[in-house]
């Protein structure tokens, strides 16, 4: 399976949950993964992946604009892809809430694309972090069940 995993990060949260995703996936044989920043995703490049997985820290309750306009440039991107994932970072009570908005965003967009999971929303401990040390383990165990559906 090839995956592709695009993040944005302030403090490092929403990268470090990244990483950890792809540490999951990689734990099935046969995974080739490339974890990017959105700032470093060539949209003009010819790609095609199995899966991509999106993620976004929570700002005023939505992903940056940087994650929005990465998905608002996918239907005319040279980045192809038959299914994605997201997961986003987020403090006190708004759990979930940006994940289900890059969903909508990206059933929108890519109306062809299926989603493989419902989104991981993954809690920091304060504006700059850290990740809580429960919500860590998640992160790997979501990659695992990402590259065990594909």
């Amino acid at each position: 399976m090839k995956v592709l995993i695009v993040f944005d990060t302030k403090h490092g949260n929403t990268q470090k949950v990244a990483e950890l995703i792809a540490d999951g996936i990689k734990s099935a044989e046969r995974n080739e993964i490339k974890v990017l920043n959105v700032k470093d995703v060539d949209l003009n490049e010819e790609q095609t992946y199995d899966l991509v997985v999106i993620g976004s820290p929570n700002h005023v309750g939505s992903h940056i604009k940087s994650i929005k306009k990465f998905i608002n440039n996918l239907p005319s991107a040279n980045l192809k892809f038959d299914s994605f994932a997201v997961f986003d970072t987020y403090m006190g009570n708004d759990f979930e809430k940006v994940v289900k908005k890059m969903e909508r965003q990206l059933d929108e967009k890519i109306p062809n694309s299926t989603k493989t999971f419902p989104g991981l929303s993954i809690k920091v401990g304060g504006m700059k972090g850290p990740i809580v040390e429960e919500d860590l383990v998640k992160c790997k165990e979501y990659g695992t069940k990402l590259a065990k559906k594909e």
